[in-house]
C-alpha cells in the first residue's frame, strides 16, 4: 500500500520525500580572512578637486589650467574605493609614475592577517 507522501510525490512527479537528500543548514565552514585577502579593491590617488561651474567646464580648451585646492609639494590622499586612508607623494619607478605612502589612518587589516 502506498503512503499518502508517495502518492502526492506520484501525483507531482517528484521523488518521494525519503529519497530527496537533506542539506546541512550550517553554512560550509570558511576561512572569512583569507577569503577576504582576495577581494580586489581599486586604489587611487587623489591630487585634489576643483569647483567650477558648467559655463567654465565648457570653456576648457587642451592649454586650460584649472588650480586645485592642495597646494604644491602637498601629500596626495590614498582612497580604497572611494574612501580615504591615508596620504603618499608621486614618486618614478622605472618608466611608471607610483606612490610612496606616508601615512595609513583608518585602515585596520591586522585580522586578514
Amino acid at each position: 500500500m502506498m503512503s499518502d507522501t508517495d502518492l502526492i510525490a506520484g501525483l507531482l512527479n517528484e521523488p518521494p520525500v525519503e529519497d530527496v537528500p537533506v542539506l546541512d543548514p550550517r553554512p560550509p565552514s570558511r576561512d572569512l580572512p583569507a577569503l577576504m585577502r582576495k577581494i580586489p579593491v581599486t586604489l587611487t590617488l587623489e591630487v585634489g578637486e576643483a569647483r567650477l561651474s558648467l559655463h567654465d567646464l565648457a570653456q576648457l580648451r587642451s592649454d586650460s589650467v584649472v588650480e586645485l585646492d592642495t597646494l604644491a609639494g602637498a601629500p596626495l590622499v590614498i582612497k580604497v574605493n572611494g574612501t580615504a586612508i591615508g596620504h603618499a607623494e608621486v614618486v618614478v619607478s622605472g618608466d611608471s609614475h607610483a606612490l610612496r605612502v606616508l601615512d595609513i589612518d583608518g585602515l585596520d587589516l591586522s585580522s586578514l592577517g
